[in-house]
């Protein structure tokens, strides 16, 4: 089955894009331009690689997005294989961070992702991750699908929008002070709304 995977060199180039990328979504049009490749030869691929099962597509906004299935049998493997440098965990001010953080802050559209709870060391809180954006609900499932592979846990997670947030965020609402006021962890903060929260509780 691997074997489907190579013959062109469109496949490699995109192959070679999608696993430089993981976590992040691009539709037809930008791959076109990225790879410098024809339009019909880019989408002729995405069918051979979908059909594969080594990326996945979502539809938002009626433009259709693809990006890397990390839970795909050969990613491991193939990630090695096509990766511009060494794979190795990224780092924040604590040290190593983990490698499902970078899949969250690749979420197209993501404007705040706050961890907490099981993923932060000393939460009490019960929410493990809070997103805000115009997010896929579909893409943050399959994301948290991967963290929760990752992490050997289930995970309780929540999306609002970027007004919604606001809102809540401006009136003190119980939910999103909950979270704040336990330990936890900006992951993206687009808009430096939480600027003023680097209180003792932001791990």
């Amino acid at each position: 089955m691997i074997d489907a995977l190579f013959g062109s060199k469109t496949r490699v180039k995109l192959l070679h894009l999608f696993l430089n990328n993981p976590g992040k979504a691009f539709y037809v049009r930008e791959i076109t331009r990225l790879i410098n490749e024809q339009i019909n030869s880019v989408r002729r691929e995405l069918l051979n690689m979908l059909e594969v099962g080594i990326i996945t597509s979502d539809s938002v906004d009626n433009k259709l997005y693809y990006e890397v299935n990390q839970q795909y049998e050969y990613y491991p493997p193939l990630r090695v294989i096509f990766a511009d440098q060494k794979i190795a965990p990224a780092k924040n001010k604590s040290g190593y961070r983990p490698a499902w953080q970078d899949a969250i802050m690749q979420l197209p559209r993501l404007r705040v992702a706050i961890a907490a709870g099981a993923l932060v060391k000393g939460s009490a809180s019960t929410i493990d991750l809070l997103l805000v954006g115009n997010l896929s609900a579909a893409k943050v499932r399959s994301v948290v699908a991967v963290i929760e592979r990752q992490e050997g846990r289930e995970l309780t997670y929540s999306i609002l929008s970027y007004d919604e947030f606001y809102y809540r965020l401006s009136v003190r609402d119980r939910f999103i002070t909950t979270i704040l006021t336990n330990k936890h962890t900006v992951l993206v903060d687009v808009d430096n709304i939480l600027k003023e929260d680097e209180g003792e509780n932001h791990a």
